[in-house]
């Protein structure tokens, strides 16, 4: 059978709202499962044997997540057959995904954060931009590609709101409070004159992004996470730091404080609140780390308890 790959396209892109990178991890993931069934000498891909075969195959050479995300693109995909009458039945059906190791996310503490915050200087071209970057992600939360498609017009400095466009082109509105607005106008004036120089080179200034490179166009996902590592080493901040690892300091931070799980579940724009929960054990992990540090029984406990196999006493 020939899998009808275009008018799902089509439908991941129109219907449901996909960036085009997730739209061709989607096509790449089923595209792999035609090679195999070709490569098996032209097995059906709608038999559960040959599904079966295909994530044996995939074991080994993927990690659990990775087979779990292939599985749950082929899900998406088959389902939409069986929507469109396509086919009858999903043949995934009964078809288990592979048992993830639990992940926890890293996070810096604060004091790391504000580190990091002030490690742009005078050596840096682009220190007020590159301030505002991270001002604006450990503010707000977002995701890198979030920022990096950020327009100027979804910021409202009145209301010290800016609205994000999320994954299947959820909007939300996220609060980005009074330090990332200060570094933003402190970057505008040079975004100015990244924008006059691009007019000046004759080319069609972009002037939509708020995040410019150093040629006036929008500033990419990648760019982003090669500066902050830089920065995050500039700071002697031990583990490497990446835009998403602000992503999850946002997160725990606000939990530390106070806030309630569902509150930070709408300002990550998580879709289930299982996905917003894994901080809860980051947050249990520090909470107990506090208490074993400051409570007078766990500290009297921690001394009378007997040493592990293979400690010296």
């Amino acid at each position: 059978m020939t899998l009808p790959l275009d008018i799902f396209k089509r439908w991941l892109q129109v219907e449901r709202g996909y960036s085009p990178l997730t739209v061709e991890s989607y096509l790449s993931d089923i595209r792999e499962l035609c090679l195999y069934c070709r490569q098996a000498g032209n097995v059906d891909p709608l038999q559960a044997e040959t599904l079966r075969g295909f994530i044996a195959s995939l074991h080994g050479k993927n990690s659990a997540a990775s087979v779990a995300r292939k599985l749950s693109a082929l899900r998406t995909f088959f389902r939409y057959l069986v929507r469109e009458q396509i086919i009858d039945e999903n043949p995934l059906q009964g078809i288990a995904n592979p048992k993830l190791v639990r992940y926890i996310p890293s996070f810096l503490t604060v004091d790391e954060v504000f580190c990091l915050l002030d490690a742009p200087d005078d050596r840096d071209s682009f220190a007020f931009r590159d301030q505002a970057v991270m001002e604006l992600l450990y503010a707000t939360g977002m995701r890198v590609s979030e920022l990096v498609a950020c327009n100027c017009d979804a910021l409202d400095f009145d209301t010290g709101m800016v609205r994000v466009m999320g994954k299947g082109r959820k909007e939300r509105i996220v609060p980005f409070g009074r330090a990332a607005a200060e570094a933003l106008h402190r970057y505008f004036p040079q975004r100015e004159t990244l924008i006059v120089a691009r007019l000046e080179r004759g080319h069609p200034p972009e002037r939509d992004a708020l995040f410019l490179n150093n040629r006036g166009s929008r500033l990419t996902a990648r760019s982003v996470e090669r500066f902050i590592s830089m920065y995050g080493r500039r700071a002697g901040i031990q583990v490497t730091v990446t835009p998403h690892g602000l992503r999850h300091s946002f997160a725990t931070h606000l939990l530390e404080m106070g806030a309630d799980l569902r509150t930070v579940q709408e300002l990550l724009g998580h879709v289930s609140l299982s996905t917003t929960q894994k901080y809860t054990h980051v947050n249990m992990e520090h909470l107990t780390r506090v208490y074993d540090q400051a409570h007078p029984q766990a500290r009297q406990q921690q001394k009378n308890r007997p040493p592990q196999s293979g400690q010296e006493e």
